[in-house]
């Protein structure tokens, strides 16, 4: 399996309900490393998985627009808790939609997955990955 891998960063707000987060459940800052790995079973006839360039503007464009805001008041994550996990699987959704859509320099059907693996510091991330068809 081939792997090709951009990576981002965003710094938000969020806050989470429920008692099993603790202080978390107060109004708190952090700063993700999001990491978007595009999978194939081959390379293309021009050698690759996905342009890289295309991939790193489709990552930025799925984390700019949450780039310094309070999740908490978007209306997409209304009532959701915006954990780590959760981001991940958000982030792939949006990158999954720009693969099938063939916007990463390579027909979306010949990609296997995407991983997306969203850092909260250096010891703690998380992952999400599953087949695109």
């Amino acid at each position: 399996m081939y792997a090709v891998e951009v990576s981002g960063q965003i710094m938000i707000a969020h806050s989470f309900r429920g008692a099993v987060f603790g202080p978390a459940q107060e109004l708190h800052g952090a700063t993700f490393l999001v990491r978007a790995a595009f999978l194939a079973d081959r390379l293309d006839g021009n050698g690759i998985v996905v342009d890289i360039g295309r991939a790193h503007e489709v990552l930025e464009g799925t984390l700019k627009p949450l780039n310094y805001r309070n999740l908490d008041d978007l209306p997409q994550f209304k009532g959701v808790n915006t954990t780590t996990e959760f981001l991940t699987k958000y982030v792939f959704d949006q990158l999954a939609d720009a693969a099938r859509k063939n916007s990463l320099g390579r027909a979306g059907r010949e990609l296997a997955a995407i991983r997306v693996t969203v850092a909260e510091s250096p010891s703690a991330r998380a992952w999400y990955e599953a087949p695109l068809w």
